[in-house]
Order: structure tokens, then C-alpha cells, then sequence
């Protein structure tokens, strides 16, 4: 599947600083990526039945910036990002609106790249739909039963194929209390209580066909994969099991990214214990911006309504990535004024020295991707009258479109 293009990034002086992250099980800032070389990324992409509301803007928009953090400290970048392009919400979508499945999802891809592509969204390396990765998926869930890690409940109408958790390992890794475990499985797409399972956390591996829905041949029989597989299969076979960052929005936690996870070790016999960069929720008239509440915020309303896609993406940035926040036109309001400001300061003819800029914007982007601290560091050398170089203020332009992907 084609991405989208990307931008040019202007070239910075060499940087020194290595990204930290926040790691929720020891509650500490530890370093992601390599020193040199490589850093490989794996983020969950949209189910593309309503695209792009501001929480999947708010996810891009982080993952761009640890991207472009890596890129700084002179690492290349090795990302991927599937398309969950056939799945329930899509289908019943389609159903209820009278549409093609097929159709529908590549309508709202499209939207997704333009939104992406206005953003200044740097592109994955890798861009890759479920349906064109069905055979891959397949074989990925057929070494799993193969493995004895899979099992087929005595369901004579539906025998679905079923993951086999480890539950000890599964909380281990998460360190959640089994019953906070048990209700957010529910909750995020899970079936607990499904007759014929082995454990209640198992998690669904092969759909067997249902009438009128869309279905693949398999070993595991004709049907279409479960969620965790896909990303799975998807991770390992463009990046390897060993991948520095697993990233998404924070209802992935669990239990998404450590059932992928899990998924891929016992197909790789390789550790998957990657690094998280998981992002807050975003809400809109008070409640969690969500599909099933119809509450969204889209980005390509918001820029058909005439607002700046940098004033968008500012307003992204102003919101560290851990914390929930709720959209307010206001809060647009004041990143477009914010923009203005910083455009007035880079046309100037001089201002302060940009070096000391740089260091600080380095410094806030490498702990924890601190972006407030960044734009804060902006707005007060935008705010100075000192004038003390002909070339700061396009020096600070090329960092803020390089480090921040705001073109001023």
C-alpha cells in the first residue's frame, strides 16, 4: 500500500542527545533506539471507517516527533504502520450506511493520507494494508497453532481459532491486576466469556466465515484474522522481533500491543519486549472523543473551515503526549496566534542567537518528547528584541520544521 510523500527536512548541526522515553513499569525516563544505526518503530494504524479525527492526529503527530528526534541524533529510521482495512467497526460501517466494505475503506485511507500529507506527517517506511498482507497473516496464525500456541473451540457452527495466553507471563508484562486485566479485555474488544475457550483471556487468532462478510482461505480454515495477529505478522515481517518502539494511542496498552507481542515471540522463539510509546485521549464536550459516541473532530473539517494545518499541528504539540486533553476551538485559536508570532520572528531581518535555542528545543524533545517545553522555549525567543544575528532567524525556522514539522 502506498503512503503518502514525504517532506523535505532541513539539515541541523550534529546533535548529541539520545531520546528518552517514559517506561510506565519502572516509572522512569529510559533511553529508546540505538546510539547509531537503526531504530525500528511499529505503529497501530487507523481502522479507516471515520478518518482523521484529532485523536489519531494526536497519535501521528507524537510518533512524527520521536521520528524526527531519532533523525536528529543521526539515526536512520526504519518505520511501519499497518491498515486494519477489514475488521467489524468497518463492516458494520459499510452495512449501515449501504456501502461496499472495500470501497468505504479506501475512501477514508485516502483522507488519511491527504490529512497525513497536510500535517507534515513524515511517511512510514513501510505502509501495509491487512487484506494485501492476508497471506502473510495466515501463515503467521497457522505457525502458531502448528506450535501448539493456537486451538480451535468445539464451536460446530463457528470452531474459531484461539491464541493460548500465558497468563502469569501476559500480567507479568503488563503488570495489571488480573481483574482490571479481565474488564479492559472486555472492554477493548475481547470476549471473555465465550463458550469453549481454555481462558478467559484467550484471544480470538482465526474468524471462521460468517455469511455475508469477507473471508480468506487458510490452513485454520476459509475466514479472516483476529486483531493482534495482524500486527503481528505485519511487525515481524518488516521490522524483526527485536524492534525498539511499539506505539499507538494508550486504549492499546492492553491489551493490543502485549497480545501482538506475545503473538510474535512464540512465532520468532525471539523476546518482543519492546519500549511503548503510548499517547493520552482526547475529548470533545467533555467526554472521551470516541466513534461509538459520535463526538469526533475531524482534521479535514477543521481545514476545510480555513483552519492553517500548522496551526493544527501546533495545537497537537502543545499537549504533551501522556496527558489527556479536551479540544476546544479556542485552544486553535491560540496556536494560530502562536504561528503568526513565530512567522513575524523568523522574517525578521536579525535576531538572538538561535544556539542556545537549539540546545534547549534538542533538550525538551529528548526527555520524553516534552513538546510544550519546546514551544514554550520558541515563543520566548520569538518574544525577544534582541537582534544579535543576521542568521538566527532562519536557523530557528529550519529547526522548528526539522524537530517540531512546523513550516513557518
Amino acid at each position: 500500500m502506498q503512503a503518502w510523500d514525504a517532506v523535505p527536512v532541513p539539515k541541523l548541526p550534529p546533535s548529541a542527545h539520545r531520546v528518552r522515553l517514559y517506561n510506565p513499569r519502572t516509572r522512569d525516563l529510559v533511553a529508546v533506539g540505538p546510539q547509531t544505526g537503526e531504530a525500528r518503530l511499529y505503529a497501530c494504524g487507523i481502522t479507516p471507517y471515520d478518518a482523521t479525527h484529532l485523536g489519531h492526529a494526536f497519535t501521528y503527530v507524537t510518533i512524527d516527533l520521536l521520528v524526527r528526534a531519532w533523525r536528529d541524533a543521526g539515526l536512520g529510521v526504519r518505520y511501519a504502520q499497518n491498515i486494519t482495512d477489514v475488521d467489524d467497526p468497518l463492516l458494520e460501517r459499510a452495512t449501515a450506511t449501504a456501502r461496499d466494505w472495500a470501497e468505504l475503506a479506501a475512501e477514508q485511507i485516502e483522507l488519511y493520507r491527504a490529512d497525513m500529507a497536510a500535517l507534515r506527517v513524515l511517511p512510514p517506511s513501510h505502509f501495509v494494508g491487512v487484506v494485501e498482507a492476508m497471506d502473510m497473516i495466515a501463515d503467521t496464525a497457522t505457525a502458531l497453532r502448528d506450535g501448539g500456541d493456537a486451538y480451535a473451540i468445539p464451536d460446530p457452527e463457528y470452531p474459531d481459532w484461539y491464541f493460548r495466553v500465558d497468563e502469569a507471563g501476559l500480567l507479568e508484562r503488563t503488570g495489571l491486576p488480573r481483574d482490571q486485566a479481565l474488564a479492559l479485555f472486555a472492554e477493548r474488544g475481547g470476549d471473555p466469556g465465550r463458550a469453549g475457550k481454555h481462558h478467559q483471556l484467550d484471544a480470538l487468532l482465526w474468524r471462521r466465515a460468517r455469511p455475508d462478510e469477507p473471508a480468506w482461505d487458510s490452513a485454520l480454515g476459509r475466514g479472516r484474522p483476529g486483531w493482534h495477529i495482524e500486527c503481528a505478522a505485519i511487525a515481524l515481517a518488516t521490522l524483526g522481533a527485536d524492534f525498539d518502539v511499539q506505539a499507538g494511542g494508550s486504549d492499546l496498552a492492553f491489551p493490543h500491543h502485549p497480545m501482538s507481542a506475545l503473538q510474535a515471540e512464540m512465532v520468532s522463539h525471539q523476546p518482543c519486549d519492546h519500549a511503548a510509546l503510548h499517547t493520552a485521549m482526547v475529548a470533545y464536550d467533555g467526554q472521551k472523543m470516541s466513534k461509538s459516541l459520535g463526538n469526533l473532530v475531524f482534521v479535514h473539517r477543521l481545514l476545510a473551515d480555513g483552519a492553517d494545518p500548522m496551526a493544527v499541528r501546533l495545537m497537537l504539540l502543545a499537549q504533551h503526549y501522556r496527558s489527556d486533553w479536551e479540544y476546544t476551538p479556542e485552544l486553535l485559536r491560540v496556536a494560530t496566534r502562536r504561528l503568526a508570532r513565530w512567522r513575524a520572528a523568523v522574517h525578521r531581518p536579525a535576531g538572538p542567537d538561535a544556539e542556545p535555542l537549539l540546545a534547549a528545543v534538542r533538550a525538551a524533545l529528548s526527555s520524553d518528547l516534552d513538546a510544550p517545553t519546546a514551544l514554550g522555549e520558541i515563543d520566548l525567543w520569538a518574544a525577544s528584541k534582541g537582534a544579535t544575528s543576521t542568521a538566527a532567524p532562519a536557523a530557528v525556522r529550519d529547526a522548528v520544521d526539522a524537530l517540531l514539522g512546523v513550516r513557518l
